[in-house]
């Protein structure tokens, strides 16, 4: 089925976020563990107390197929939310994807599984199981307010946020704004007189 998520799933992360004026993006230190990964999906939102993961296994209890976990860690670097065990269950119930302000560990273990995850980076330290944290409510991840349901575009660049009540107008001015800049790279691209047409119509109109 070829839902909205799956859509977006194709569109650029840089693409989105020009539509919506560079507003939704999370914070430029959130990245994927290799730059292949490339995730689209609803918000499955996790407030998780720093160092205390217990409601991220319940989350991914919880979580439906499809669902990205975006987990609000409060950006904390030192006690990793999850290793390789606990995000491979993740990949094993078919969430697509982690998202998360702060850090993992198991990092080669956790590459091995090729599963999209993205986070400020890795540690040495678990976190403790004491039971506390929220579930399927607004976080803060990022720098960003994330609602559940929302959607989750993440690659190479980043990570943005649609809210639900946008997400259409949303993707019909991604997708015309990818398909003008298809055209332009076609036109432009590697032609000298074209480059500098180009950029004397540019500097000439925003001067």
């Amino acid at each position: 089925m070829n839902t909205i998520t799956n859509q977006f799933e194709e569109i650029p992360t840089t693409c989105i976020s020009d539509t919506m004026e560079g507003l939704n993006n999370l914070d430029p230190t959130i990245k994927p563990l290799k730059e292949s990964y490339k995730v689209a999906g609803r918000a499955f939102t996790v407030k998780m107390p720093v160092g205390d993961n217990l409601v991220v296994l319940k989350a991914i209890r919880e979580a439906k197929p499809g669902d990205v976990l975006v987990i609000d860690a409060k950006g904390d670097t030192y006690r990793a939310i999850a290793g390789d065990f606990i995000v491979g269950m993740a990949q094993t119930l078919g969430i697509k994807g982690i998202v998360v302000d702060g850090v993992i560990r198991d990092i080669e273990g956790t590459k091995q599984l090729n599963y999209p995850v993205f986070c400020k980076g890795t540690t040495i330290a678990a976190s403790s199981k004491a039971g506390m944290g929220e579930i399927n409510i607004p976080i803060s991840c990022g720098g960003q307010t994330i609602h559940p349901g929302d959607i989750i575009v993440g690659d190479a660049d980043g990570v943005v946020v649609i809210p639900q009540y946008f997400e259409e107008e949303a993707m019909e001015r991604s997708l015309d704004k990818l398909n003008k800049d298809i055209k332009r790279a076609e036109k432009v691209s590697g032609q000298r007189e074209e480059v500098i047409k180009y950029l004397d119509h540019f500097l000439l109109n925003n001067r």
